[in-house]
């Protein structure tokens, strides 16, 4: 990794968003390729980044830092991939079932996978299985996740699955769940395809999906 490289990383690890773009345009300027910035700069930055949050090292102000710093740099980079034809990592879509309106945690897990290479669609809050279902029709998502912070919501999470089968589209798609009352063996219960104790277990369950 070059010295620009090894920098452009640090940035992102320490949220330093200026620099982070910086970095990129001046990376782009001298004719890196954009893969390789991607690679070797910003996504080893947020690689070193999860890794920090997976063992308590960083929480969540310095995440959305680092993921700030992430986000201003695709801005720079994002034009060139597309030009050089470099394709996201996959696509995920996100949100909050219907009936609950909590999303910070559906939120830092998008900017981390934002920050991990993939496209990620934000459904918001408070969605409904419908639109789950139609998120999978019509953007070709390859991973769902459903977040739910109350217990009087976790049901939506059932419904949805329960509204992809009978749409054919289960198969199609996997799906993962995640939020403080939800567990593994509720995940397992309803039919899910994994669980996300946190932002950075559920990006590396979304990681290894993408991969199987």
């Amino acid at each position: 990794m070059t010295n620009n490289y090894t920098r452009m990383c640090e940035a992102v690890v320490a949220g330093r968003h200026l620099e982070a773009r910086e970095l990129t345009r001046r990376a782009l300027d001298g004719g890196d390729p954009p893969a390789r910035i991607l690679d070797e700069g910003l996504l080893a930055g947020m690689a070193e980044v999860g890794r920090l949050f997976r063992e308590e090292e960083y929480y969540v102000p310095e995440v959305l830092l680092s993921a700030r710093a992430m986000r201003m740099a695709m801005e720079v980079l994002r034009p060139a991939l597309a030009e050089s034809g470099v394709e996201p990592r996959g696509r995920v879509a996100l949100g909050t079932v219907k009936g609950d309106l909590h999303d910070i945690g559906k939120d830092l897990v998008g900017m981390m996978l934002e920050g991990g290479g993939f496209r990620v669609h934000d459904l918001g809050k408070d969605v409904a299985p419908a639109d789950f279902v139609a998120a999978v029709e019509r953007d070709g998502v390859q991973v769902l996740g459903l977040s739910a912070l109350l217990t009087t919501t976790m049901v939506e999470m059932e419904s949805t699955i329960t509204a992809l089968r009978e749409k054919g589209l289960r198969e199609r798609v996997k799906v993962i769940v995640g939020g403080a009352p939800v567990t593994p063996e509720y995940a397992e219960k309803i039919g899910a395809d994994g669980y996300g104790r946190d932002a950075a277990t559920a990006v590396d369950l979304v990681n290894r999906m993408i991969r199987a």
